[in-house]
């Protein structure tokens, strides 16, 4: 017969070692180790163990079971007007026991009863009974606690509950009393009305020597936050985040009868009765210089129909939307008897900008790059000296050989960060040159040495003298023959601009742009005047600006120029020029590369408003984004009435004009340009042409192509369209075939000004025009080792002829002028290639083209010239 260990046994009974070893032990079998031999007489005993454990004879405590239960529910709480609903988890957990006893074993008397029997079953009965009381007490008190707990757990559940609907109810108190000045304003007519009520039943009371009864004053207002009572003690907040009337402690809603007293006096309980407030509640109420009937009525807490029956008590009819004056309103204001405080819309606005500049903080300065602008005569070698110093070909990139847009520039020299800022030298720039001077430190004033002081020269020292800015002068073009330098000198000293040889204060340094003679010299002289003016600014605070130039472009939306002045301008920073608000979305260098960051005197691109601000306008990273946005509101709603009574001056002096001049024949224009500057330039030269006969008259100036609807507005008012370096998009270019609507295309500002005199003047003859052969769309890009870049080409309009001028064009503004150097058709050079037909095309010295470009083949024509007027 085999040996059976404990090791073995246990395997066989599918229960761990150690648990077996301890029933072993609890048995009475000395067994010790797993591998000890068992017995079947310790199995036995082992048996008989479990038995009696099972059955509990053993301890006599009958056989019980606990069961568990979870419950788990979700309460979703919802919030109040501008608040996000929350979803509470509430969880009820229940435990029963169940108790299993065993039926009591009924006793057969003996044949022969003997007492010492009868007293030990009495005994065991006596037992039982204890047993079974205690088990029942047991499953009771697990019971009660259970249900206690699920009690707690609901109050702690209906607490929060109130708790959250207490919190939404004031924020949303809070909030309607800063929103809204109706709620504002029966709120507070409803704690003077309980303050009222209270003086009244105080001195009622004190009246009848009665007690006093609990303050009205002690319980919520009615339109104040917080959780209203309920039968039951439960809290519960009022529909749309507001609280429920309360009443008076003791009171209810409804009339109670009345009650005898023991002396047979009757007493009434809780009867509602009318209560008058003791004084007349005056407002101090602000009004501004044109405020609506309804508004004015809101201020007042009052409705509008009475406001408007005392209006037509005092003979002034008006509707609920119509605007009042000033002093119309503060009248029907001391009507009311109410004070009036009268505010401007300035003050609205100082208030604003308070709100959006923030609190003054002193933030510590230090020194910063100078801001220099280039200004002389046309001609004179402004870029092409600003061109040496930053490497690259700017000039080449001008229509016509001149700057038209303020260009700005920051370069790094071996002596630290100059900025430049390069402006146009013609007749027609001169606000764009007197913004240049408004924002600079230093103005460099560019004179040839060939050609001295020249009337824009005069004009450019005008401008510095007026900004206080200080003067470098650089004499260029020291390399030609014909120079003479103590000319220029001589004419600067008329100027009243005396150089240091002269035994003045104005630093003269001659330099050559061709050659490079003499630009060390001028970076030198440069920056010891910036030393002299110890330029700092503060670094590490709310960043401030100037708008330089703006434009709208495909793809970008507006594009603005700023030239940051104090602070840090970073990317993602909201800022506020003017009429217009945005998030700095995305920042470039003047090299198109993206930056994060732009500290004082630095230029960049920032794209991100909500519309292209004017040149000039200041440029803040604001502190309060609500506050901005409401002030950008209030400049825009300016701006439009602004320009609403400008268009009715203008009519109504057009009409008097004809009532006693007679007729006046009008050139209407509208100006569409790439960027604003040269919009506001143009604009502002044409209406300063002289003319007796004919009104220059522009009606809109505006930036980007020109759109259909441009065209439709053009023939309305029978004016002419002015592109400057822009075009029409396919729509307009339909629309303007099928109205004839005069449409003038200009790259060079001279031949605007010229045209435009010649017209007013009467000057008849012939007179050169663009016209548009033939436009192709870029399909593909070649690349070829003889030819460079070759536009693979689809002709959409016209046709493309050989040896005629060509205009690329890039979201319909010019980005080249050249000429068409090669055209084929698949191998073979053709002259020309109509509509509907591909072809490759080769452009003189460029190779910038790209695929979605326009490029634009054009003639040049004589044809008689006529006034376009309108009477």
């Amino acid at each position: 017969m085999s040996t059976v260990t404990v090791q073995d046994f246990a395997k066989e009974l599918g229960r761990p070692v150690e648990e077996l070893l301890t029933q072993f032990k609890e048995a009475g079998v000395a067994v010790t180790k797993p591998d000890a031999a068992v017995t079947a007489d310790d199995k036995v005993a082992l048996l008989s163990y479990l038995q009696t454990k099972t059955r509990g004879v053993a301890s006599g405590e009958p056989r019980k079971i606990t069961l568990k239960r979870r419950e788990t529910t979700e309460l979703r709480l919802g919030g109040g007007r501008g608040t996000p609903a929350k979803t509470v988890s509430i969880e009820v957990r229940k435990k029963r026991t169940y108790v299993k006893r065993d039926e009591p074993e009924i006793l057969q008397p003996p044949e022969t009863p003997a007492e010492p029997d009868e007293a030990a079953a009495r005994a065991a009965a006596e037992r039982e009974a204890q047993a079974r009381a205690a088990a029942e007490a047991e499953a009771r008190r697990q019971q009660e606690e259970a249900e206690r707990r699920q009690r707690e757990e609901e109050a702690q559940r209906q607490r929060l509950e109130a708790e959250a609907a207490a919190r939404r109810a004031e924020q949303e108190h809070a909030r309607l009393l800063q929103e809204d000045p109706l709620y504002r304003a029966k709120w507070e007519a409803e704690q003077a009305r309980i303050r009222a009520a209270e003086n009244v039943r105080r001195a009622a009371e004190a009246a009848r020597n009665l007690p006093a009864a609990p303050s009205a004053l002690a319980m919520p207002p009615p339109s104040a936050p917080g959780p209203s009572k309920r039968a039951g003690g439960r809290e519960r907040a009022a529909p749309h985040g507001r609280s429920e009337l309360h009443l008076a402690e003791g009171k209810s809603g409804r009339r109670e009868r009345k009650a005898k007293k023991p002396s047979g006096r009757v007493r009434v309980e809780n009867v509602h009765v009318f209560e008058k407030p003791v004084a007349p509640i005056v407002r101090e109420v602000e009004v501004p210089e044109a405020i609506t009937v309804g508004e004015l009525a809101n201020r007042m807490a009052v409705k509008a129909t009475e406001l408007i029956k005392v209006m037509m008590k005092n003979g002034v009819m008006a509707t609920i939307n119509q605007t009042l004056d000033q002093d119309t309103a503060a009248l029907m204001v001391e009507e009311f008897g109410h004070k009036a405080r009268m505010v401007k819309a300035s003050d609205v606005e100082e208030k604003l900008e308070q709100a959006v500049s923030g609190e003054p903080v002193d933030v510590a300065t230090e020194p910063r790059p100078p801001v220099v602008t280039i200004m002389g005569h046309v001609d004179h070698g402004k870029t092409s000296l600003l061109d040496f110093i930053r490497k690259t070909k700017v000039a080449a990139g001008e229509a016509g050989g001149i700057t038209q847009h303020i260009g700005a520039y920051h370069v790094r020299t071996d002596k630290g960060i100059i900025t430049f800022l390069d402006t146009p030298g013609h007749a027609a720039f001169t606000r764009m040159r007197a913004r240049g001077a408004q924002v600079t430190d230093i103005v460099v004033l560019v004179v040839a040495a060939d050609d001295g002081v020249m009337p824009q020269t005069r004009e450019a020292i005008q401008h510095a003298k007026a900004a206080g800015a200080p003067i470098v002068v650089a004499i260029t073009k020291i390399d030609k023959p014909e120079a003479d330098l103590d000319r220029v000198k001589a004419d600067l000293a008329k100027e009243e601009v005396i150089p240091e040889d002269w035994g003045g204060d104005v630093q003269c340094v001659g330099v050559s742009a061709f050659t490079g003679q003499g630009v060390d010299a001028l970076l030198d002289a440069i920056l010891v005047q910036a030393e002299m003016l110890e330029l700092k600014a503060p670094i590490e605070s709310l960043a401030r600006g100037t708008i330089l130039e703006s434009s709208i472009e495909k793809g970008r939306g507006p594009v603005a120029t700023v030239l940051v002045r104090a602070g840090t301008l970073k990317q993602g920073d909201v800022v506020l020029s003017g009429p217009h608000f945005g998030r700095v979305r995305a920042m470039f260098d003047e090299n198109g590369k993206p930056v994060k960051q732009a500290g004082p005197s630095i230029p960049v691109q920032i794209l991100g408003l909500s519309g292209a601000p004017d040149a000039g306008d200041d440029v803040v990273v604001v502190a309060d984004e609500r506050s901005a946005r409401e002030l950008a509101q209030l400049r825009e709603q300016k701006l439009r009435e602004q320009k609403l009574a400008q268009t009715s001056a203008l009519r109504m002096d057009q009409v008097f004009a004809k009532m006693g001049e007679g007729e006046v024949k009008q050139l209407n224009l509208m100006i569409k340009a790439d960027v604003q500057g040269s919009a506001e330039a143009i604009a502002d030269a044409l209406r300063k042409l002289p003319s007796d006969e004919v009104k220059i008259n522009v009606l809109s100036t505006g930036i980007g192509g020109i759109s259909e609807s441009d065209v439709d507005l053009a023939l309305a008012s029978k004016a002419t369209i002015i592109g400057f370096s822009v075009r029409a998009d396919a729509g307009a270019r339909k629309r303007i075939q099928e109205t004839g609507v005069d449409v003038r295309y200009y790259s060079i500002i001279y031949d605007i000004l010229d045209d435009v005199r010649d017209a007013v003047s009467g000057l008849l003859g012939t007179e050169t025009r663009e016209q548009i052969v033939g436009i192709a769309q870029v399909r593909e890009v070649f690349r070829s080792s003889k030819l460079g870049a070759i536009a693979g080409c689809l002709v959409i309009e016209g046709s493309v002829q050989r040896n005629l001028p060509i205009r690329v064009l890039r979201n319909q503004t010019v980005i080249y002028e050249g000429v068409l150097e090669s055209l084929r058709r698949f191998k073979d050079d053709v002259n020309k290639v109509e509509a509907g037909t591909e072809c490759g095309i080769g452009v003189k010295d460029y190779n910038d083209v790209k695929v979605g470009d326009q490029i634009e083949c054009f003639q040049r024509i004589e044809v008689r010239r006529t006034v376009a007027a309108a009477a």
